[in-house]
């Protein structure tokens, strides 16, 4: 078993990112029974929604789960509250600083990974004192690192700064590309748009067809003066890259985001007004699968890709 199974209790080193919009009690609670550590997005979840939705996701599985949290998240005292009182085992927190909610988290017994997209800031999460570190890569969808480092550059770099229990992320969706990430130092991965595109996805039909369809570059990293965010071409993107190219301010920017464009867009559907946000590896797939089939498949296409690689001879 290596460090990633038995630090989190689960059977494969496999765990669904806390995607908004996506990741509700369903997936999550499918994930974990399938062997991989489902994880509740709570960035999308008012505080007593998520307490629902942890309850939920309890009742349809006895195996360990967990809450991903940006900690950039409104009512963030409140969640941590909310978490602390459902007694979440397992939190990932994201898009902030780990030393602010680490020490709280750990003394009410909560094992704690945070998602850093460069090696620096994975010193910074040792420092704080978490129990794993997700490196995640230019690749992934949604809010990205500003770094724009590969998830090829950055398992290494991250592999020779920490010793804390590492997992990859950003492009990962198959068995031969967490046997890849393995072979540059990490311990496990973190799995978001194969996940997101899953019957079990709270993701609009709508979302998950147009993602099913998409061809390598269909996807752009944008609005790099609010927050870098990996989002399907279409009209938003289109109105934002006009805006980046005119040289728009942050204010602008952000008054053209508005509020609620990526609920619009990933939960209730809408093509042309909404944020789509999904991983450049969406493109690789073409069917809507239950998560059984997909960790079946990642399980299946890791065992035989470590097989090949044992028998390389140089």
């Amino acid at each position: 078993m290596n460090r990633i199974c038995e630090l989190f209790g689960i059977q494969y080193p496999i765990v669904q990112g806390g995607m908004v919009w996506c990741s509700g009690w369903r997936l999550a609670s499918a994930v974990s029974e399938a062997g991989g550590l489902g994880l509740l997005g709570a960035g999308s979840m008012h505080p007593e929604i998520l307490r629902e939705h942890i309850r939920k996701c309890r009742a349809a599985t006895e195996k360990n789960f967990g809450v991903n949290v940006p900690l950039m998240y409104p009512e963030i005292d409140t969640l941590m509250r909310i978490l602390v009182e459902e007694k979440v085992r397992i939190v990932f927190t994201s898009a902030g600083n780990p030393k602010t909610w680490t020490g709280y988290l750990k003394e009410h017994g909560v094992t704690v990974a945070h998602v850093v997209s460069s090696s620096r800031f994975a010193r910074k999460c040792e420092e704080a004192g978490v129990d794993a570190v997700v490196a995640e890569g230019f690749e992934a969808g949604g809010h990205n690192g500003r770094e724009e480092t590969t998830t090829l550059c950055l398992i290494p770099a991250v592999r020779q700064a920490t010793s804390l229990p590492l997992l990859a992320a950003g492009g990962i969706g198959s068995g031969q590309a967490i046997a890849a990430t393995m072979a540059l130092g990490a311990e496990g991965v973190q799995i978001g748009t194969r996940f997101a595109l899953t019957q079990e996805s709270s993701a609009h039909e709508n979302f998950k067809r147009l993602c099913l369809s998409l061809q390598e570059g269909d996807t752009r990293l944008l609005l790099k003066k609010l927050s870098p965010t990996r989002l399907v071409k279409g009209d938003f993107t289109t109105a934002v890259e006009e805006a980046e190219a005119r040289g728009a301010s942050v204010e602008e920017l952000r008054e053209l985001l508005g509020k609620g464009r990526a609920k619009r867009g990933i939960f209730e559907g809408d093509l042309k007004e909404g944020e789509l946000e999904i991983g450049q590896v969406a493109s690789q797939f073409r069917e809507e699968q239950p998560v059984k089939v997909v960790m079946e498949e990642l399980v299946q296409g890791l065992r035989q890709s470590l097989g090949q690689l044992t028998s390389f001879q140089i």
